[in-house]
């Protein structure tokens, strides 16, 4: 993914940011998310997690944090250098998007393409004149060859300014979740406790699906997807996040030793 020939460029569809399907000369795909901004710009205090910018490096990091803690359910992400003119302008498919390049008055090459949020001429990105750093993310095998499902995350957050998610009111909220077919029994809701763990060492509260692959039926592991807005504030700890741990108050074991044995690591060199 990192130095492979591109060959065709789209972008896909949905979602609130932007974000472009990479095909490679080898027949495998990528999505990219660009480099909006530089490596020390944090959350804006006046963002909802909802609306915060996504990060590319984001997207690396929890790949790695993932292995570090021996989860190995996100898949590979790997960092890249472009030159939007000819890795993305000249093999990009679509009016929609193509018609979004522009130069800016600084003489630089940009673009917004089209998506919910931050696709605009005021918020396009812009390369330097036209080298751009972004993410690719391996695409997992196509959905015919390998069946997944997407869930509702128990411990969805509401996505709105004023109201709260049932989970957030209700302090015995694990005993509702417990009575659903997938939690009731097998790994899922250790699983669950798994990603909560992940999600909150990276501050990511955009936790609203996630994936598994039915050929497994309630004995597969969920699939670590999507962390673009985690580590948006390295001064704060989310303590919300760890929802999940605390009302239903288990934790796998090998996921809490491997956190000790980090303590430890992190203890012997103070």
């Amino acid at each position: 993914m990192a130095t492979l020939k591109i060959v065709h460029v789209e972008q896909k569809e949905g979602g609130t940011q932007l974000k472009l399907i990479i095909d490679l000369e080898n027949g495998g795909q990528a999505l990219f998310k660009p480099m909006r901004f530089s490596r020390e710009q944090q959350t804006l205090p006046n963002h909802f997690y909802f609306v915060d910018y996504e990060r590319h490096n984001a997207e690396i990091a929890a790949f790695h944090l993932d292995r570090l803690l021996g989860f190995r359910r996100a898949p590979p992400v790997a960092g890249r250098t472009l030159n939007m003119t000819t890795e993305l302008y000249l093999v990009a498919e679509g009016e929609a998007l193509l018609k979004t390049f522009f130069i800016s008055p600084a003489n630089n090459l940009c673009f917004h393409g089209k998506c919910g949020y931050y696709c605009d001429t005021s918020h396009a990105i812009c390369g330097h004149p036209d080298t751009l750093e972004g993410s690719f993310a391996a695409f997992l095998p196509s959905a015919l060859l390998v069946p997944r499902k997407a869930w509702r995350h128990p411990w969805r957050r509401s996505y709105h300014k004023r109201r709260k998610a049932k989970w957030e009111l209700d302090m015995d909220y694990c005993d509702t979740v417990k009575k659903q077919q997938q939690y009731s029994s097998g790994r899922r809701l250790l699983d669950l406790m798994d990603m909560a763990v992940y999600d909150f060492l990276m501050g990511n509260m955009d936790r609203h699906h996630y994936e598994t692959l039915t050929v497994f039926g309630n004995d597969t592991s969920t699939i670590h997807l999507d962390h673009g807005r985690g580590f948006g504030r390295s001064d704060h700890d989310e303590l919300s996040i760890l929802a999940p741990l605390y009302q239903c108050c288990i934790i796998r074991q090998s996921t809490l030793e491997r956190l000790i044995d980090f303590y430890k690591i992190g203890r012997a060199h103070v």
